[in-house]
């Protein structure tokens, strides 16, 4: 049975740093950088800078974040790079409140360096979950992080929006002031509830631990033992090249769906709403799917999670209404915990004990090295095109990709070669 006080302490991680995807990430920040920062007269411009600004941040971590996953397993110091992470995030976050209008370039910057914090954060985050839950137990941990995480984001958005629509119940001048408050609220959130993690999860020893100096020298020869362990356990290849494409449709969704919205020129109230609607789906559902899965099997339920992230692509290239919006709204709340609680809990099966760092480096790598196509594709086919609907579409191909490579995985034969290197 796990302990409750690690599981809950690990999981309100993902309460901490949610607020960041949802009211930043997902809420605001595309909404704000259009109508505030950028060129709010030309849409397609604005949708191709945020689009870039997405990929900057996941080229940074995909680029650095299998070497300190070495680095952190060598020297144990998995807590460390989490509390770093978290830090430089918060504070960038923070840091949007002082950007003034028009200054697109300085809120490109911030929101790219908070991005990395957010995602440089969860590669510890992930690698911390084999060592509070056992292969019985991981999905229904990972789940409830992602529930957690839908009802903390969801809680502290629901505020934000609140101040944004009625400025004055908080005493706040206008909605302008209202969205700069609600970045720095996220800061605050961000940093307050990442303490437990960092007072009650325990830090992973490894037996041939070395002091951090000397683990940043052997971190490079470490990622390249990772990667011929890698190709070595080709069931694990197979996995993160599928993982690569259908979580790239995923996270691009997620990142850009208000800007699609925008775009087609729904009221933002209506975009909001719509994002309030996704957390508040995705908490219980995040846990039902859990359940979900122990019907099917966990391999089967992430293929059905696929498949209706290609429908509710298909379907966005329709879309001509907030009706439309809101329905698909509710589908992405309704699929999208299971498909990354259950991506991280079928690939956590696969990790040797003792290389969960280099491992899920490798596991962010991949995932946020796919964020690169995504919203570049989209922000292209749209530039190209010159509708937002068909760069829409164009995420449908990652989703196919993605099934297809899955289906090629053998996970029961996965586990047995996890647990036979994690002897050597």
């Amino acid at each position: 049975m796990y302990n409750r006080k690690k599981v809950w302490s690990w999981a309100f991680y993902d309460w901490a740093n949610s607020a960041f995807s949802t009211t930043v990430m997902a809420g605001f920040f595309p909404i704000f950088f259009e109508k505030y920062w950028s060129n709010s007269s030309d849409v397609i411009q604005s949708t191709y800078q945020l689009g870039i600004a997405n990929s900057i941040a996941s080229i940074v971590i995909a680029a650095i974040s299998p070497f300190l996953g070495a680095v952190a397993d060598r020297g144990s110091a998995k807590k460390k790079f989490l509390f770093v992470f978290a830090f430089i995030g918060a504070i960038m976050t923070g840091g949007l409140w002082m950007v003034g209008q028009g200054e697109w370039q300085m809120a490109i910057v911030f929101y790219v360096v908070a991005s990395i914090g957010f995602l440089g954060g969860n590669i510890f985050y992930d690698s911390l979950l084999p060592s509070i839950a056992t292969n019985e137990e991981v999905d229904y941990v990972s789940s409830l992080g992602f529930a957690v995480g839908y009802i903390g984001g969801g809680l502290l958005f629901l505020v934000n929006v609140l101040m944004y629509k009625n400025p004055e119940w908080f005493g706040i001048p206008d909605p302008e002031t209202a969205i700069k408050l609600s970045f720095l609220s996220v800061a605050i959130w961000w940093a307050v509830f990442t303490i437990p993690i960092l007072i009650y999860v325990p830090e992973p020893k490894n037996e041939n631990s070395v002091p951090f100096l000397k683990a940043l020298k052997q971190g490079a020869y470490q990622l390249k033992e990772t990667y011929h362990h890698i190709r070595e356990m080709k069931i694990i290849g197979i996995f993160l090249l599928a993982y690569w494409f259908y979580i790239d449709g995923v996270d691009t969704i997620i990142r850009m769906a208000v800007k699609m919205g925008s775009s087609l020129g729904f009221d933002a109230g209506v975009l909001i709403t719509a994002l309030l609607m996704v957390q508040f789906i995705a908490f219980p559902a995040a846990l039902l799917y859990h359940r979900f899965s122990q019907k099917i099997g966990t391999k089967n339920a992430v293929f059905v999670a696929i498949a209706g992230y290609g429908i509710i692509t298909f379907l966005g290239y329709f879309m001509n209404s907030s009706f439309h919006f809101f329905i698909l709204a509710a589908l992405i709340g309704l699929f999208q915990g299971g498909i990354q609680a259950l991506s991280r809990s079928l690939y956590a099966r696969l990790v040797p004990k003792g290389k969960e760092g280099e491992f899920f480096g490798f596991y962010n790598m991949l995932g946020k090295f796919a964020a690169v196509i995504g919203p570049v594709l989209m922000g292209y086919v749209t530039l190209l095109t010159g509708s937002v609907r068909i760069g829409i579409l164009s995420i449908l191909i990652l989703f196919i990709i993605g099934a297809f490579l899955l289906s090629k995985v053998d996970f029961d034969a996965g586990e047995k070669i996890a647990i036979d290197f994690g002897k050597k």
